[in-house]
């Protein structure tokens, strides 16, 4: 879109691309645990959109369109990554968690059952299931949304990585690709739906026959499982 003067119309551009900051944000939401809000996602988008007008180059090759939903997504994406989404608590029983389903297994030589692990950390099954639901909220995103497009984290950055970004790292891939073998087939089978189908947690959750709260206790084991054996 252009002027008379044959200058690109920004505000018409603007008008045009602001129901694509909805659809992304609405996109993105359903793969989040619920209490994202999706005003603050839509903002993200709309300051991206904004950045994307201000940088365009019609000269660079790419249409407006491709160039403006990836700095979208990329605002999105960084609103989320510099959150603090866990209180100090629920960092320190995610790390005792980590530790014990380390120890558990060790001990055990399988996969260590729900109840095995909430004895473990001296927790009854609501008390460990619920610590399992709170600390899946900072679990966000699948590591391929959060490089895509924008590098991959730098080290030392100060921002909270999901928790793929942080397994998969150089040689670690293949750590970690044998430590999801050793997973029970239900937490498998969780992880492939929402990292490679991409399925939403509800759709997930339609798939194992659980509900979407549960869906994000078996995501929380599976990494914290998956954290303890690569400890080792």
């Amino acid at each position: 879109m252009y002027t008379a003067q044959g200058k690109i119309d920004q505000n018409a551009l603007l008008e045009q691309h602001l129901p694509a900051v909805r659809r992304q944000a609405l996109a993105l939401q359903v793969k989040l645990p619920s209490g994202i809000d999706l005003d603050d996602l839509i903002q993200a988008g709309t300051v991206g959109l904004l950045d994307a007008l201000r940088r365009f180059d019609a000269n660079a090759g790419a249409s407006f369109a491709t160039f403006a939903s990836q700095r979208i997504r990329g605002a999105m994406i960084d609103e989320l990554r510099t959150r603090d989404w866990l209180p100090r608590s629920v960092r320190r029983n995610a790390r005792a968690l980590d530790q014990c389903v380390h120890r558990l297994e060790q001990r055990l030589g399988r996969p260590a059952e729900e109840r095995e692990i909430a004895a473990e950390m001296g927790m009854d099954l609501a008390e460990y299931q619920q610590l399992l639901t709170d600390t899946n909220n900072g679990y966000l995103l699948p590591y391929e949304e959060m490089v895509e497009e924008r590098g991959e984290p730098e080290a030392g950055s100060g921002a909270p990585l999901n928790p793929f970004a942080a397994l998969l790292e150089g040689e670690r891939r293949e750590q970690l690709t044998a430590a999801i073998d050793t997973l029970p087939e239900r937490e498998k089978l969780l992880l492939a739906l929402y990292y490679q189908e991409e399925l939403n947690l509800k759709e997930i959750g339609a798939v194992l026959g659980v509900t979407e709260s549960r869906v994000c206790q078996l995501h929380s084991q599976a990494i914290s499982r998956l954290r303890a054996r690569l400890a080792g």
